[in-house]
């Protein structure tokens, strides 16, 4: 009964030497494969792993240095006395274009050009508030000559 199972079909014949030594070069460029790709991923988490040290590195002076670095940055802005201020209104929206440009890039990270007549008018009124309470710097109260008016990135040459 026993004997009776299933029982597995052999091959009759055996491989020829073409065939067998194809399937040994297969199988060994799919290990040589299988190599590379473990090299290169441990190689992808020892960078991973030196990139965490690197930050985790940092010392908490280094970070207290940062910080106080960037509020002296803050602390040289200059900006005007209240009292020196001449006060504008929103009919200044053409003689003060090139202050709100530039406000609008570096405050808002807006373009003038990105912006509609409305949308534009609307936030030449917030500029407007922030200038006649003083919160700008002193560069917007003295004049700005040219300011950022598109994102684009115009490529003009110049004759020599």
């Amino acid at each position: 009964m026993g004997s009776e199972g299933k029982s597995r079909k052999r091959r009759s014949s055996p491989l020829s030497d073409e065939e067998e030594e194809r399937k040994r070069k297969h199988g060994k460029r799919r290990h040589e494969r299988e190599e590379k790709e473990e090299k290169s991923k441990k190689r992808k988490d020892k960078e991973t792993e030196k990139k965490r040290e690197k930050k985790s590195s940092r010392s908490s002076e280094d970070k207290e240095k940062k910080s106080k670095d960037k509020h002296k940055r803050k602390d040289k802005k200059k900006y005007i006395n209240s009292d020196d201020i001449k006060e504008i209104s929103k009919d200044d929206y053409f003689s003060k274009n090139n202050e709100f440009a530039t406000w609008l890039k570096e405050e808002k990270n807006i373009y003038f050009s990105d912006l509609s007549s409305e949308s534009a008018h609307d936030l030449f009124s917030r500029f407007v508030k922030e200038w006649n309470k003083g919160k700008l710097e002193l560069r917007y109260y003295e004049g700005i000559g040219t300011a950022p008016r598109t994102a684009h990135n115009w490529k003009l040459k110049s004759e020599k």
